[in-house]
């Protein structure tokens, strides 16, 4: 079922949070959830591994999202906003989110990996 859930996400430097001078880089991302499949589903929590250009790995994870464990009927989408930060102007985040079915199972929704990165980096 985890291919069924579909994850779009779209992310942005915050330059305007960030202190390059010391080695603060602040990206926010916003990530839509939609269910595909024909029955609800609920977010329970999340794990994500950031890596930055170093190859410094950092893990994180927790229950739900922004404080929230969403339900999503079939056909519903749930977006969200949040935030990290990298000692360098370029790294990447991917992770999983765990998710409940209606029979009660448990299962892995992939988080596809994505880059942040400043403006005009990358040519």
């Amino acid at each position: 079922m985890a291919g069924i859930i579909e994850i779009e996400v779209n992310t942005h430097y915050l330059s305007a949070q960030s202190s390059p001078e010391s080695e603060q880089y602040v990206f926010s991302y916003t990530i839509t959830i939609t269910n595909s499949t024909a029955q609800q589903v609920q977010l329970l929590a999340r794990e994500w591994r950031i890596t930055d250009a170093e190859n410094k790995i950092t893990r994180v994870a927790g229950d739900g999202v922004v404080g929230q464990q969403p339900i999503l009927k079939a056909g519903e989408s749930f977006s969200y906003t949040s935030g990290t930060v990298l000692a360098t102007p370029i790294g990447t985040m991917e992770g999983h989110y765990l998710m409940l079915d209606e029979n009660g199972d448990q299962f892995k929704a992939d988080i596809p990996s994505f880059r942040l990165a400043i403006p005009n980096i990358i040519h």
